[in-house]
C-alpha cells in the first residue's frame, strides 16, 4: 500500500512510519519539516503547514491516509475534503479524552462525547482538547463517510515520548531511595505502548477497517504498585514508594497527572478514568507487550537523553524532598 501520514516524525507518527516500513509499505509524509527532518531518508517527504498550505497534497493519490496531528476540526476538514476524492481510507488518531464523563467503569465507544458551547473555538486547552478531538472525528467521517477509522488511544507511552508522563516513573524509581507515590498500591492505571498502538493501527489500515475504537491498556487492569515493581526490576533497585493520600497531595498543591503522572485525584466523577474498555480493539487484534518490556525500553531510551533534559512532567527533586519530610 501507498500510505500518506500527516505528521510522521514525532512519537506516534514516528512509530507508525517504522511499523509501516517494517511491513513493506510505501510511505509519503506531509509535515512542516521542523522536527526530525533527518529521519527516514528513504521516504518521500512533502512540506507544508496543514493549517494554511496543503498545496503539496493537491492531485496526489494514496491508498490510505493516517492523520496523527489533527486538533482543530477546521484543519482536519480541509485535509480530509482535499484528499477524499483520491484516497480509499482515512484514519484519524483521536483520544479517549473525547468522552463527556468518566464516572462509569468500562466506558466504551458508545459513550457520549464532550461538546463545546461554541464549536468554532480553536484554542486547545485542557477543557477544549477532548471536545475538539470529537469534532475532528466528525469532520473526518463527514468528508469520507464509511471510509474512516477513528482510533481513541489512552495515554501513549514508550521510547521517544516527549511528554514524560510515563517516563517519570521508571527514571524516578531507578534513581533509588524513597519517592512519593499517590493514593495506594492498588490505584489502577492505564496506558498503551506506542509500538503496540502503531503496529495495530497499520494492521487495521491494511484491512480497511472503519468505525471507532478505544485503544488503551494494559490487557488487564494494572495497579500502580505493580507498575512500580516492574520499574524497580528493570532498574535493578529496591522500590521504596511513600504512599501519600489524595488529601495530603491536594493540601500541598501537588498537581494530578502533571506532577504525579498517571494519577488523577480520586473522585466519584473520575471512577472510570483508568478503566476505559478497549475490548472492541482487542477483538480486532490489538495486542500488548508485557509491561516490563515497555518499562525497560523506556528506561533505556531515557538514558540516551541529555543529562540536563528539562522534564515536562513529574515532581521536582526539591518538592519531593519537602513532601517526604512532611510525611516522615
Amino acid at each position: 500500500m501507498h500510505l500518506l501520514i500527516l505528521g510522521g516524525t514525532i512519537f506516534v507518527g514516528r512509530h507508525l512510519v517504522e511499523a509501516a516500513l517494517a511491513r513493506g509499505h510505501t510511505l509519503t509524509l506531509f509535515n512542516r519539516g521542523q522536527h526530525g527532518a533527518e529521519l527516514f531518508p528513504e521516504v518521500e517527504k512533502l512540506r507544508g503547514d496543514r493549517t494554511a498550505d496543503l498545496l503539496a497534497l493537491e492531485g496526489r493519490s494514496f491508498d490510505a491516509v493516517i492523520d496523527t496531528c489533527g486538533y482543530v476540526p477546521r484543519v482536519v476538514r480541509s485535509s480530509a475534503e482535499l484528499l477524499a476524492p483520491n484516497v480509499g481510507h482515512y484514519s484519524f488518531i483521536s483520544s479517549i479524552s473525547v468522552y463527556a464523563e468518566y464516572a462509569q467503569v468500562g466506558t466504551d465507544e458508545s459513550a457520549p462525547v464532550g461538546t463545546l458551547a461554541d464549536p468554532t473555538v480553536e484554542e486547545v486547552t485542557g477543557e477544549s482538547y477532548g471536545p475538539l478531538k470529537a469534532l475532528c472525528e466528525q469532520a473526518a467521517e463527514a468528508a469520507l463517510p464509511g471510509r474512516t477509522l477513528i482510533i481513541r488511544p489512552g495515554l501513549i507511552v514508550g521510547p521517544d515520548d516527549p511528554t514524560d508522563r510515563f517516563t517519570y516513573w521508571p527514571v524516578r524509581v531507578a534513581r533509588g531511595g524513597p519517592f512519593i507515590a499517590p493514593e495506594q498500591p492498588g490505584y489502577l492505571v492505564q496506558y498503551i505502548d506506542v509500538r503496540d498502538l502503531a503496529a495495530w493501527t497499520i494492521s487495521m489500515v491494511e484491512r480497511g477497517s472503519t468505525g471507532v475504537y478505544n485503544a488503551t491498556g494494559p490487557a488487564a487492569p494494572q495497579p500502580l504498585g505493580a507498575l512500580l515493581a516492574d520499574c524497580g526490576a528493570a532498574a535493578g533497585v529496591p522500590v521504596e514508594p511513600v504512599w501519600a493520600s489524595a488529601a495530603f497531595l491536594a493540601e500541598h498543591g501537588v498537581q494530578p497527572w502533571s506532577e504525579l503522572p498517571l494519577w488523577v485525584a480520586d473522585a466519584p466523577e473520575m471512577a472510570g478514568f483508568s478503566q476505559v474498555s478497549s475490548a472492541k480493539a482487542v477483538a480486532a487484534g490489538l495486542r500488548y507487550r508485557p509491561t516490563h518490556a515497555t518499562v525497560a525500553d523506556t528506561l533505556a531510551w531515557a538514558a540516551t537523553r541529555p543529562a540536563d533534559h528539562a522534564w515536562r512532567a513529574g515532581l521536582s527533586a526539591e518538592k519531593e524532598t519537602e513532601l517526604l519530610a512532611r510525611l516522615s
